[in-house]
């Protein structure tokens, strides 16, 4: 079956005003160029990244092989000094590793506690922070966190959602990236919020045989653009070059409706986590009927949900 594929919107020179009023609604991915993102997208070359934050100590994933699988953790963490990993993040062969020559390099910023605090650049890397001017193209009271990440060339992220609308701001450096709808979740055979597919190019067929369904969105970043995510969208990341990138992740719904705990923007609204409870406990009542009964109410319940959540539009 061939691959249902499309190219992700790019938008040149659009305002606040303009993406709050014909954008942000329609809810889709878009790459917006020439936003004004201060001097970081000329002055953050190796030698000025590895000078400006010096040697704090920064917690990175290390991989032996270029596509990072969050489900089987097929990665290390370790401990390196930010100058130290920089310029290990931007070589191609080590001479100085900790799996491999041609290992590859993530950091992800986190808080100062990674389970209470979240990633803030003004906090964590104030020095860089000051070189980065942060569309606010969200009001200020909706902001939820800044994540500062850096890639070695031909890094590849697992495909995942998160459940806040974000920016992905290309600092240095080009990705590619691409996403999947929300509606075609049945397709990318989940485990949380995470698809267990790993090569969206070259999909195991056989294992995944529904993923050939999954309509793909897919565009190139470089420096300067800014790839809007709305919640919900799945998106897999390629690092083509090493590259320096901010993630800024806003709410899309009101504060109350998220889990006061995430400090990642990954866990699912508190209403929809009490709802899988709630059918968790259902299907665990069917399991006290013989197997026809139990298939045949579970298909109702398959069609009672579909009437009553699903939305009725084709967007």
């Amino acid at each position: 079956m061939e691959r249902r594929e499309q190219p992700v919107a790019r938008l040149a020179g659009v305002r606040r005003e303009q993406f709050l009023r014909d954008i942000y609604p329609r809810r889709k991915p878009v790459v917006l160029k020439g936003m004004e993102l201060g001097t970081c997208t000329t002055k953050w070359t190796v030698d000025y990244l590895s000078q400006a934050e010096g040697s704090k100590e920064v917690k990175i994933h290390v991989s032996a092989v270029p596509q990072m699988d969050f489900l089987s953790k097929n990665f290390v963490y370790r401990t390196l000094p930010f100058d130290v990993f920089v310029q290990r993040a931007a070589e191609v062969k080590h001479k100085e590793y900790f799996l491999s020559e041609d290992e590859k390099y993530y950091l992800r910023s986190v808080g100062e506690d990674a389970r209470k605090d979240i990633a803030d650049i003004r906090k964590q890397f104030p020095v860089l922070a000051e070189d980065v001017q942060i569309p606010e193209y969200f009001e200020k009271e909706q902001f939820f966190s800044s994540v500062f990440r850096i890639s070695s060339a031909g890094l590849q992220l697992w495909t995942h959602y998160d459940v806040m609308d974000n920016f992905l701001i290309q600092v240095t450096g080009k990705k590619r990236v691409v996403l999947y709808s929300p509606r075609d979740a049945p397709y990318l055979y989940l485990s949380g919020t995470k698809s267990k597919v790993l090569d969206v190019d070259n999909p195991d067929l056989e294992k995944y045989p529904l993923f050939v369904k999954a309509k793909r969105y897919h565009c190139f970043l470089e420096a300067g653009d800014v790839l809007f995510i709305p919640a919900l969208w799945f998106h897999n990341v390629i690092s083509e070059e090493f590259g320096v990138a901010l993630n800024v992740f806003w709410k899309h719904l009101p504060a109350e409706s998220y889990d006061k705990s995430d400090t990642y923007g990954n866990k699912d609204p508190t209403a929809a986590s009490r709802a899988i409870q709630i059918l968790d406990r259902a299907l665990k009542t069917l399991e006290e009927l013989p197997e026809e009964y139990r298939d045949f109410y579970a298909r109702r319940m398959v069609l009672r949900i579909q009437e009553k959540a699903y939305r009725n539009d084709c967007g």
